[in-house]
Parts: C-alpha cells; sequence; structure tokens
C-alpha cells in the first residue's frame, strides 16, 4: 500500500502548493481573500479489524478554506473607492443576477451607475426626492447628475428666518425719523441674503430704532425695519415689528412677525415676501449690539460637484449652491456560513444551498461593517506565512516521493531473490 499512500501524499502536497501559488499571485489582488488545502487521514474501512490493528491507506484534501479575516485598508485619491471595515460583502446586480464582493473599486458609468470593473453595478436602497433613504428592496444605485431646484426662503421647508441678537441696552433714541439711507436714523442694522421662488439672491437688511423709553420706565422697545435690495415696501417710516424687552434683557416672547412684500425687478413673480422672522433668543444688555445667528433655509439652483460616501453608506451629492442631498445608501450582506459562498472570479462570491441566504442591511447595522471611502481593503495574504508554508509543502512532497522510491527499492529486493 506504500505506493498508494505516498501518491496520495504527492497529491496533497501539489494541491497545497497550488493553494499556496494562488495566495502568493493574489498578495495584491483588493479584496482577495487567502485560502487554506485542509486534509484528512484516509482508512481503510474492514469488519472486524480492531482500531490497533489498522493502517492508514494516506490523505485527502478535506476542503480547500478561504479565511475571511479582515484586510488591512490603504487610502486612494479615488473617493468612490469604498473598503469595507467589519463583516460583509458589496452587493453586485449583473443584469438582476447577483453576486458578492470585498474589493470596491468603484466608479460612475457613463449611465450615472456605481460599477465596479467588470461593469457589475453596486445595489443599495434608493433615495427619495429629498434625499430621504427607503429602506426597501435594493436596486442598482445611479446618481443623477441634473440640477437640484432653487429652494425658496419663503417655502414651508425652509422654515422661518432666523435672527438671534443683542441690542445695545446702552444706546439713545435717533434723533431723526427712520431713513435706512441715514446711518443716524437707526442704532443697528443687519444683512442676509435670501432666495426667492427662481432662486434668485436679494439682500434682505433690517434695521434696529430704539424707543423713547416708556412711562413708567420698563424694559426697551425697539422698531424693526425692513429693505430688501435697498428697497423699503411701507410707506413711511413703518416699523414691521416691534421688539420688547423685560428689565432684566430678555425678550418679550412674539408670534414670528411677517416680512412685507416686496415688487421685486427681478426673479419670482412680485409681490413676494422672504416669510417670517423669528427673534426667539434675541437680548437687550449692556454690550455692543452685534448678531449672534442670522439663518434662512432657502438656495439657488446648484450643478453637481462631487460625491462622497459616509460610513453608514450613504452617497451624499455635493453640489455648487453648498448644499448635500442624499442620492442612496448602498448595502452589505452577511451569510450564516460564508466559507460555502462559492467562488465565482474577479473577486466575486455567490450564494448558494451551503452558505445560507443573504442577510441585507445597512453598513454598520448588526455584524456588518463599516464604510471607509477613499481607500481599499488589501489582500489579506501573508507573504511571510506563505512561503513558510510552501517549504513545509515542498518538504512533503519531497518526503512521499522518498516512500514511493523506498516502496521500490524493497519490491526490486524482492524480485531479485532467488
Amino acid at each position: 500500500m506504500s505506493f498508494q499512500q505516498g501518491l496520495s501524499g504527492l497529491a496533497a502536497a501539489a494541491t497545497a502548493l497550488d493553494v499556496i501559488g494562488n495566495n502568493v499571485a493574489n498578495a495584491s489582488t483588493v479584496g482577495f481573500k487567502s485560502a487554506n488545502a485542509n486534509f484528512s487521514d484516509v482508512f481503510a474501512a474492514s469488519l472486524g479489524v480492531g482500531g490497533a490493528s489498522q493502517v492508514g491507506i494516506g490523505v485527502a484534501v478535506s476542503a480547500i478554506q478561504q479565511q475571511f479575516s479582515q484586510g488591512n485598508l490603504t487610502t486612494t485619491n479615488n473617493g468612490m473607492d469604498l473598503a469595507i471595515n467589519g463583516g460583509g460583502f458589496f452587493r453586485m446586480s449583473d443584469d438582476g443576477a447577483i453576486s458578492y464582493t470585498r474589493n470596491g473599486q468603484f466608479h460612475l458609468d457613463k449611465e450615472g451607475y456605481v460599477v465596479n470593473d467588470q461593469q457589475l453595478r453596486l445595489t443599495g436602497y434608493p433615495a427619495g426626492v429629498n434625499g430621504l433613504i427607503s429602506a426597501s428592496s435594493p436596486v442598482e444605485l445611479q446618481l443623477s447628475a441634473s440640477q437640484i431646484p432653487p429652494r425658496a426662503t419663503s417655502d414651508p421647508l425652509s422654515g422661518d428666518l432666523g435672527a438671534v441678537l443683542n441690542l445695545d441696552s446702552r444706546d439713545t433714541v435717533p434723533l431723526v425719523a427712520f431713513d435706512p439711507v441715514v446711518p443716524g436714523s437707526y442704532n443697528f442694522a443687519t444683512a442676509l441674503t435670501v432666495f426667492d421662488t427662481l432662486g434668485v439672491s436679494h439682500n434682505l437688511n433690517t434695521y434696529y430704532v430704539l424707543q423713547p423709553p416708556a412711562v413708567p420706565p420698563v424694559g426697551g422697545k425697539w422698531d424693526v425695519y425692513a429693505t430688501l435690495d435697498g428697497a423699503n415696501p411701507l410707506a413711511g417710516a413703518v416699523p414691521f415689528t416691534t421688539l420688547a424687552f423685560t428689565n432684566t434683557g430678555t425678550l418679550i416672547p412674539l408670534v414670528a412677525p411677517q416680512l412685507p412684500q416686496w415688487n421685486l425687478s427681478n426673479g419670482a413673480v412680485t409681490p413676494w415676501s422672504p416669510g417670517k422672522m423669528d427673534f426667539t433668543g434675541t437680548t437687550q444688555f449692556g454690550s455692543a449690539s452685534t448678531p449672534d445667528r442670522l439663518t434662512q433655509g432657502g438656495y439657488a439652483s446648484g450643478n453637481l460637484a462631487g460625491v462622497g460616501v459616509g460610513s453608514d453608506g450613504i452617497l451624499q451629492g455635493r453640489y455648487s449652491n453648498g448644499q448635500t442631498r442624499n442620492m442612496g445608501q448602498l448595502v452589505l450582506a452577511t451569510f450564516a456560513d460564508p466559507n460555502g459562498l462559492l467562488n465565482l472570479g474577479n473577486n466575486q462570491w455567490s450564494a448558494n444551498s451551503v452558505s445560507g441566504p443573504e442577510l441585507i442591511g445597512a453598513p454598520a447595522s448588526g455584524s456588518r461593517g463599516v464604510i471607509q471611502s477613499a481607500a481599499v481593503e488589501d489582500s489579506n495574504v501573508d507573504l511571510t506565512q506563505e512561503l513558510v508554508a510552501m517549504i513545509t509543502a515542498q518538504r512533503n512532497y519531497q518526503a512521499n516521493a522518498q516512500t514511493i522510491k523506498t516502496q521500490d527499492q524493497i519490491m526490486q529486493t524482492l524480485i531479485n531473490l532467488r
């Protein structure tokens, strides 16, 4: 039986060398997972033979098992290169045929799909018109390069304008009636850019005028005026609201006042108003008048300037108007037994009955890893370990060849007996 044993040893050692050679060849393949050749001994089944009397008949390769350990992450200059730090696989689609990969070298094709080098499309959750992610069935992620429409400051989605100020309690009442072109007719002024329904920008200026003290004395009162692109829509010195403060300098609550309407020379259909202005948080303390915060939610139309990917897998578009918008969210797939996946080559695997069905979810959910953009996952091959294993497999091959040679010499001795 020594010939059979030696032959099985040669075959097993050769297979081990093939596996090691494949690992070494893919030491620089992004997302590659190394494999080990697992061996098992072989015994002939025979009735009535005790275990102490059994002689093995060789070795067999029981499995080629891939090692799904984490590879090192290397940064790149491509923002669409993605690496998974943790468990899971990217889910790819080839005209509906699903495969899985750890290779995150992606780019956009001419139709805006996120694809890899084999033109397989990355799948994930789609984003709605307002950028809301819908966790439905994964689809092929397609990014639109079209402009985002403008949003007027007066749009309900923009919310109210916000003005948080401090008005100097030490100021004196102006001696002349309010006139926006006369600096001495008001105590303080602020400027804010607002947008009409066509996304045209306008300069909104607000002016604050201290009223004469009341009798008996109470906290100060300030009249607030507004101009848009220098125009005052209210006849004469008529404020659009008045701010009243307590003796401790806090604002007496008021409903956000509506700004007046202007007849615009360009932009939206007139008359038009930027909406309401919320002064909540404004104070009257004995320090210089200053704006602490001025906010508005409108913006002009914008062109796509770039795409970024967050750790949660959300693809977010950056636009020339300073806005960002969610464009989709990639998903990761996990399996009960990833070692059961069928290797398809090109860094792709497919599910089967051994691996179990895919379990889909967003990155950082469950046992799924997080996404790092502008990075790739290196092969997890340890070259030092592979070269040592190569020497061991070579010695095993030589030793099994020697058993065949020795058995041949024994057989030759028997043949030469007289």
